[in-house]
C-alpha cells in the first residue's frame, strides 16, 4: 500500500476531527462519566483502531497490517502504564473527580503532539544513521531492566520521583491560586489574575508526558521503520485512553503485574533492535563494518509474543494472592461508600438498601479475614479515608439496625474496633 501526502492528510484530519469530538461533547462540561457511557466510548475507540488495521488487510499489505497491530498493542500498553503516573499526579493536586477527564483529554492531546515530533525526529535519524538501532536496543533493555529491578525490590522512587520533581517544579515556576475556580485555568483574586492548580496538573502532566517518549518511541521503531504506521499506532492507541481510564478505574490497580509484562515486551524488542542493528551493521569496529548474519525477529512473532506476555501478565495480576486482596480492599471501601449514598438516596426502596448493606458486609468481612498483614500494610496507601469510609458507612447501618430492631453484628464489631483492620 503506498502511503502518500492524501493518505496522511485524511488520517490526520480524522484524528484531529476525534479530538476535538471528545473536548466539544463529553469535556467542556465537566462531569463525571457513568459506567455505561465510559463502556461505550472506550468499544468505539477500540473498534476505529481495529477497523484501521484491516484496511491494510484489504489492500493485500499484510506485512504493513501486522506492523500496525502489534505498534498498537504495545502502544495502547504503555499508555495504560502511564495512566499510573497522571493518577499520581492528580492526586498530589487533589484534582476533583469530575474534572479529570480534561486533564486527561489534555494530557492525551500533549503526548499526541509530543510523540509526533519524536517520530518525525526518529525517522529523520533513521534515515540518516541506520545503525541509530543501536541506541534505541540498548535505552530499551535499560529501561527494561531499571522497571525490572524496581518491582522486584519494591523501589519506585525513581519514577515517583520524577513526577514529584515535575509537580513541584509547576508550582515553584508558575505561581497559583491555592483553590481550583471550576475548571478555569485562570481565576482572579483580590484583583490579581492567578493561574488555578487546574492549570498547573496539566503544565506537571506535560512535562512528564516528554519522559514516556523515551520508551514508546523506540519501542515502536523496533516493530516498524514506516513513520505512518507509527504515527497512526501510537494515535489511535492514546484515544479513547480517557473513557478507558473510567472504564477499568480500579482494575487499574489489580494490574499489579503490569510492569513485569512491559518490562518483558520492552527487552524483547530492544533484543529484537539490536539483531536489526547487527544484521545491518555499519559500524567498523562490529565485524569490520560489514553485516553480520543474525536471524531477525518477523514481525508475526513479535505480534505473538507481545499478545502472550499481555494475556499472561493480566491472568496473573487478577488471579494472584496480592490481586485478590487488592479487589478485596477496593471493594469493600467502594460498597461501603455506595452504601453510605444509598442511606442519603429517598428514592430507593427498602430492597435497595438491603443490597447494597449485603455487599458491604460481604467485601468487608472479605478484606478484614482474608486479607493477610502483609499485603494490607502494602496496598493500603490511604489507610486513614479507607478506615472512615467503611467505619461511617458501619456507623450508619448499626444505627438503624437498631433503630429498627435488627441485628448487624459485622457493623457493630467494625464500631467498636474503631474502624476496619488497618
Amino acid at each position: 500500500m503506498e502511503i502518500t501526502p492524501l493518505l496522511w492528510g485524511i488520517t490526520i484530519a480524522v484524528i484531529v476531527g476525534l479530538l476535538a469530538f471528545d473536548y466539544i461533547f463529553h469535556v467542556r462540561k465537566a462531569h463525571l462519566p457513568t459506567i455505561r457511557e465510559a463502556a461505550i466510548w472506550s468499544a468505539i475507540y477500540v473498534g476505529i483502531a481495529l477497523l484501521f488495521g484491516l484496511m491494510f488487510f484489504a489492500v493485500g499489505d499484510t506485512g504493513h497490517a501486522v506492523e500496525y497491530y502489534a505498534g498498537y498493542i504495545t502502544e495502547k500498553a504503555l499508555s495504560v502504564d502511564n495512566l499510573f503516573v497522571f493518577l499520581v499526579i492528580m492526586a498530589s493536586f487533589k484534582v476533583p473527580r469530575e474534572f479529570q477527564q480534561k486533564v486527561l483529554l489534555f494530557g492525551i492531546t500533549f503526548a499526541l503532539i509530543s510523540r509526533t515530533i519524536f517520530i518525525l525526529l526518529g525517522a529523520a535519524i533513521i534515515e540518516a544513521w541506520s545503525d541509530v538501532f543501536y541506541i534505541f536496543g540498548i535505552a530499551l533493555l535499560l529501561i527494561a531492566g531499571q522497571q525490572l529491578k524496581g518491582e522486584m525490590t519494591g523501589d519506585k522512587e525513581g519514577k515517583d520521583e520524577a513526577d514529584n520533581i515535575m509537580v513541584r517544579l509547576a508550582r515553584k515556576v508558575l505561581p497559583a491560586a491555592d483553590h481550583y475556580d471550576g475548571d478555569k485555568l485562570f481565576t482572579r483574586i483580590d484583583g490579581r489574575r492567578l493561574l488555578t492548580p487546574m492549570l498547573l496538573v496539566m503544565v506537571a502532566i506535560g512535562a512528564t508526558d516528554l519522559l514516556f517518549a523515551f520508551d514508546s518511541i523506540p519501542a515502536i521503531f523496533g516493530l516498524t521503520q514506516e513513520p505512518y504506521i507509527v504515527f497512526t499506532a501510537t494515535a489511535f492507541s492514546l484515544m479513547g485512553l480517557r473513557q478507558l481510564y473510567f472504564l477499568i478505574d480500579g482494575l487499574l490497580d489489580r494490574l499489579v503485574y503490569l510492569s513485569y509484562g512491559l518490562a518483558a515486551i520492552l527487552g524483547f524488542i530492544g533484543v529484537k533492535l539490536i539483531l536489526h542493528a547487527l544484521h545491518e551493521n555499519n559500524l567498523p569496529f562490529i565485524n569490520e563494518g560489514e553485516n553480520v548474519p543474525v536471524v531477525e525477529i518477523p514481525t508475526t512473532l513479535s505480534l505473538l509474543v507481545i499478545v502472550v506476555i499481555l494475556a499472561i501478565t493480566v491472568v496473573l495480576s487478577l488471579v494472584s494472592p496480592k490481586g485478590k486482596a487488592l479487589r478485596a480492599l477496593q471493594n469493600a471501601e467502594r460498597y461501603a461508600y455506595r452504601y453510605s449514598r444509598a442511606v442519603e438516596n429517598p428514592d430507593l426502596t427498602d430492597l435497595d438498601r438491603e443490597q447494597a448493606a449485603y455487599l458491604m458486609d460481604t467485601w468487608t468481612r472479605k478484606a478484614e479475614e482474608e486479607v493477610s498483614p502483609k499485603f494490607r500494610d502494602e496496598l493500603l496507601e490511604h489507610k486513614d479515608k479507607y478506615s472512615d469510609i467503611i467505619r461511617t458507612a458501619h456507623e450508619t447501618r448499626l444505627a438503624d439496625a437498631r433503630a429498627h430492631g435488627r441485628q448487624a453484628g459485622l457493623s457493630e464489631q467494625i464500631v467498636e474496633q474503631r474502624g476496619p483492620t488497618v
